[in-house]
């Protein structure tokens, strides 16, 4: 039987602007390695979209896959650090899973990082992260990331008084 337990954290963040500044991309790229400690893949585009000036091969997306001690300590800054940090924030959604026990999440600026000076940032950057968990099932995976300490938004009672 194999032990429960985060398979990966698979960190997306795109750069379409990127075709109208060069820079952009490699703030984006240094951003996530700030952020990851680790290099990010560029992603690029497999089909080409006259409306948005894309051509086949061109970057569109940035990505970084954490796993092990990376992906731990990753996950811990994540709910200890960056969530608190939200505006806002009263726990992430429980209706996030795909069917198959992974969790995904969307960030819309790096600056909540505290690696990341936001005097030093020209333009803020939204991120996705998606929780790979070894759960079969999307009640499976709300238990396992419980049990990790994922700050899930509190459930209304209803019929209270």
């Amino acid at each position: 039987m194999k032990k429960q337990g985060l398979e990966k954290i698979v960190i997306n963040m795109g750069v379409g602007k990127a075709l109208d500044d060069p820079q952009y991309l490699e703030s984006a790229a240094n951003d996530l390695v700030v952020i990851t400690g680790q290099k990010p893949a560029v992603r690029t585009a497999k089909k080409a979209v006259a409306g948005f000036k894309l051509k086949i091969g061109d970057p569109v997306g940035l990505m970084v896959t954490l796993r092990g001690k990376r992906m731990w300590d990753f996950f811990e800054k994540l709910i200890h650090i960056v969530l608190p940090r939200l505006r806002d924030f009263h726990g992430v959604s429980r209706r996030a899973f795909d069917g198959s026990g992974n969790y995904s999440l969307g960030i819309e600026e790096q600056t909540v990082f505290p690696e990341i000076d936001s005097n030093k940032v020209s333009k803020v950057k939204g991120l996705e992260l998606t929780i790979v968990t070894t759960a079969k099932t999307d009640e499976g995976g709300l238990k396992l990331l419980e049990k990790l300490g994922m700050p899930f938004e509190k459930v209304e009672e209803n019929g209270g008084s």
